[in-house]
């Protein structure tokens, strides 16, 4: 796996603790993947079959929500239960946190723990800055230079401990 020198910074950390927080918390997931509502069935889908094609575990709502659950109850078992997040920022992302949406409150959950990877697609990080400098702040990765595919098979190999370069 190649990363930018920029890419390595935003996932250097989580691949440096992947080996020890999978022994050390082995029925965690690596990832919980925060997304917005509208884009469950397309982008947040497409990130979320790349990542579990490159070997991560992930929580996803899509999956991991049993039909006549609580959905908030269920989102903080996934947010406790899974060691890094990844925030795939869209346009509709970026709606639902001016909106004080559902991802809004993922992400201020996963923004206290300092345990976040932004993943901009279809937007900047100038743009995510002005609705989110806390984010915005975090090395993250994007899909402007890169695939959607390529962006999660780094994250799956800095995440989940696999052969990395």
């Amino acid at each position: 796996m190649l990363y930018t020198p920029t890419e390595w910074r935003a996932v250097e950390a989580y691949a440096d603790k992947a080996e020890v927080q999978a022994r050390d918390y082995p029925h965690k997931r690596d990832l919980f993947l925060c997304h917005a509502w509208n884009d469950r069935e397309g982008s947040a889908k497409e990130l979320y079959g790349h990542l579990k094609t490159s070997g991560a575990t992930v929580w996803f709502s899509e999956e991991d929500i049993p039909l006549g659950s609580l959905q908030m109850r269920e989102i903080d078992k996934g947010l406790r239960n899974s060691r890094i997040g990844i925030v795939l920022v869209t346009p509709a992302l970026l709606e639902s946190i001016k909106n004080e949406g559902i991802a809004e409150k993922e992400l201020a959950v996963l923004l206290g723990t300092n345990r976040v990877v932004p993943v901009t697609h279809g937007v900047t990080f100038d743009e995510l800055y002005d609705v989110s400098p806390m984010l915005a702040s975090h090395s993250g990765l994007s899909t402007k230079e890169s695939s959607l595919d390529a962006v999660a098979a780094k994250i799956a190999a800095a995440a989940a401990a696999l052969a990395a370069t």
